[in-house]
């Protein structure tokens, strides 16, 4: 069996990979606060997990691997979204209101998932449906003295938790000192974080020992995890930002409320993502959801190649000039291998670059070296291990003209241009072309025209 080393960053080195079970390998996804729109930053953990989904129901098996990834539908961000609705005159409660907005959200986030290819996991969990277990995890941390109840909050007392910190590598004294916490007069220590909230008449809430509240972030994941994984699984991923304080908080409750178990065995994380080199924000305009890329009519499998295209512990830097080569790369490989059986199974340089802390360069890498050898079904076979070339995501190549006309024309315009040796007619020909993002091929043969990176049919020549 293929051996697959993965970097822990609990252990911060690069492990062997055991399963727990290895006839039930379980892995934990953070997923979105359903509020807004996915942003391109939001879907790189989902792309680089769907990877390794498929990896690991490669080597194990497709029914011996159970993917969870969570939906938070309960949060500030939400209400006030809700909010927002109802003084803008939008008809319904504001509880009713909520939920729209979270069903339209969820609805929004599952598409633009499957246009990049991600499959869907296992169990999509919603916060709001595990409230009970969140307050049955909330009482059984106050009965072990690692939570303490005041003023309607419940909150964790961080100071009981001797591993706090390990995670991210920092003392609890360090947080203090270089982090913004809220001081509040509920709170013992400035460290320790809420747990339950309580919730007014105009908010979501639910019914607790504590009175009507809501619960806090970091203890849904822990609920929501333990209820469909068990108190330990093997890999928990999710962006870097979240490795502090969301996994390091999630990590201290999960293993006060279950000391048997030791939460997840190996935490994954991957790098932040910048655009044209800078960090994507909107102060700086350069911030955007894979909706808009997506109705800027970049395929969801050109966004897929870059966001694999760059090793995922590396910060990856998204440029409309890697767009545009992505596509001109996918339209090759999509060429070569267009009727063509995919090979029994992936290259063992494909498998073997995955298996090394899920190296999606180094595999694209190899898939290029196959392309180059004419290996149309050992390409096909390894670009599908990642998500690539699959038919679900060929209907941009489908939707490509016919240029047909276009290319006899240019032969045409060549031919009269070869005998009055004016070449301007053929010159503002290509020009049109190339403008519209199509390539201009001339040989001796003639003249072929091929659909290239950022091709717009709405720039054609009539």
């Amino acid at each position: 069996m293929v051996e697959i080393r993965l970097t822990n960053t609990r252990t911060r080195a690069k492990e062997l990979f055991r399963p727990l079970d290895p006839e039930n390998v379980r892995l934990y996804l953070c997923g979105p606060t359903v509020y807004d729109r996915a942003h391109l930053g939001n879907a790189r953990p989902v792309v680089v997990i769907d990877v390794l989904v498929r990896l690991l129901r490669h080597i194990h098996g497709a029914d011996r691997v159970t993917y969870v990834r969570n939906f938070t539908d309960v949060d500030d961000k939400i209400n006030a979204a809700a909010l927002a609705r109802q003084q803008a005159g939008n008809p319904g409660t504001l509880e009713e209101l909520i939920r729209e907005r979270t069903e339209e959200t969820i609805g929004w986030y599952h598409a633009d998932m499957d246009a990049l290819g991600a499959a869907r996991p296992d169990h999509e969990p919603r916060a709001t449906d595990y409230i009970a277990q969140m307050i049955a995890m909330i009482e059984a941390l106050i009965v072990g003295g690692h939570a303490y109840a005041r003023d309607g909050h419940v909150l964790f007392r961080v100071r009981s938790y001797a591993d706090y910190g390990k995670l991210s590598g920092r003392s609890v004294d360090d947080m203090i000192a270089g982090a913004r916490v809220e001081v509040a007069p509920f709170k013992e220590d400035p460290m320790d974080f809420v747990l339950w909230k309580p919730s007014d008449d105009d908010l979501p809430g639910w019914d607790s020992p504590w009175g009507r509240g809501r619960p806090g972030w970091h203890i849904e994941c822990s609920a929501m995890s333990y209820e469909l994984l068990g108190e330990s699984f093997d890999i928990h991923a999710g962006g870097i930002d979240l490795q502090f304080p969301h996994h390091e908080n999630e990590i201290a409750q999960s293993c006060c409320a279950h000391p048997h178990g030791r939460f997840a065995n190996v935490w994954l994380h991957n790098e932040m993502l910048q655009v044209e080199g800078k960090k994507m924000s909107k102060s700086l305009g350069n911030f955007f959801t894979v909706r808009d890329l997506l109705d800027q009519r970049i395929p969801g499998e050109v966004i897929r190649f870059v966001l694999l295209s760059t090793h995922y512990r590396k910060p990856m830097d998204w440029t409309a000039e890697k767009a545009r080569e992505a596509e001109a790369v996918l339209r090759k490989w999509r060429g070569l291998t267009a009727g063509i059986d995919p090979a029994a199974s992936p290259a063992p340089a494909v498998i073997a670059a995955l298996a090394d802390d899920l190296n999606t360069a180094g595999a694209i890498a190899a898939l290029h070296e196959l392309a180059g050898q004419g290996d149309a079904a050992g390409l096909l076979a390894g670009a599908r291990l990642l998500g690539l070339l699959t038919d679900d995501l060929g209907g941009w190549i489908a939707k490509g003209p016919d240029l047909t006309a276009l290319s006899t024309r240019m032969m045409a315009l060549r031919a009269e241009a070869k005998a009055s040796k004016d070449f301007g007619a053929v010159d503002a020909l290509k020009a049109r072309l190339l403008a519209a993002g199509v390539e201009v091929r001339m040989s001796g043969a003639g003249v072929e025209l091929v659909p290239g990176a950022g091709f717009d049919a709405s720039k054609l020549p009539e």
